[in-house]
């Protein structure tokens, strides 16, 4: 059953106000641009354009659309990690894991069709979808952590991958939901969540084969180099 939510989840109206770098402003434009085409239809011209910068100074903070893509996912990982509720440190990690990424949603609820956009093109190229998920292991990365749930070593790797991908398909339905207490995504994140659990205790059991695979012919060596009887 899907849970509700603790607190009054309101999409904004407007994106949120930045700085006014040329960092900012070439951010703000690419989402807007997005908005109302595809990636792949909108050119570094068309960003320096929108944002009201010279060529040759979008070029010195980025050096491709998709560096701009990713420096707005970092504002957004920071934002997140800005907003953390100390009320959440004793909850189970995955009560933790589920408050992190709704306050995602929050933080990316202005740029709601700039994702359904980006999602849309991700759908028909292959290539593209392969330099989102990066970035969005790198997001997922800061996200686990933020929950208190350990992102090191070949586990941590594992992680942060299956999160990506389990928030993707969160995505899918965030993008559509329309409700302003967002039960449809909640939903779909609480079920996100209980799959990925069930993952982790498989992964956990895959990762321990090795160890016992390694352990067991040393102690059949020893057993037998117990019993074999001294040589007359």
């Amino acid at each position: 059953m899907a849970r509700k939510s603790k607190r009054t989840r309101k999409t904004p109206a407007a994106p949120p106000p930045r700085g006014a770098s040329d960092r900012d402003k070439a951010i703000d434009a690419l989402m807007a641009l997005l908005a109302e085409h595809s990636l792949d239809e909108i050119g570094l011209a068309e960003i320096a354009g929108r944002a009201g910068l010279k060529l040759s100074q979008l070029r010195a903070e980025f050096g491709s659309v998709l560096a701009i893509f990713a420096a707005h996912m970092t504002d957004i990982d920071r934002a997140v990690l800005a907003g953390g509720d100390a009320d959440m440190a004793e909850e189970p990690a995955r009560e933790r894991l589920f408050d992190v990424l709704m306050r995602r949603l929050e933080a990316l609820a202005p740029y709601k069709e700039a994702v359904r956009s980006v999602l849309r093109s991700a759908r028909c190229k292959p290539g593209l979808a392969l330099a989102l998920n990066a970035m969005a292991v790198r997001s997922q990365h800061w996200m686990l952590e933020a929950a208190g749930i350990n992102t090191s070593g070949p586990r941590g790797a594992l992680r942060t991958q299956g999160a990506a991908l389990m928030f993707a398909r969160v995505l899918t339905v965030w993008v559509d939901d329309e409700e302003e207490g967002l039960d449809r995504t909640m939903a779909a994140l609480d079920r996100g969540l209980a799959s990925a659990e069930r993952w982790a205790g498989f992964v956990d059991d895959l990762c321990a084969i090795p160890k016992c695979v390694l352990r067991g012919p040393r102690r059949r060596r020893r057993y037998r180099d117990e019993e074999e009887p001294e040589a007359a």
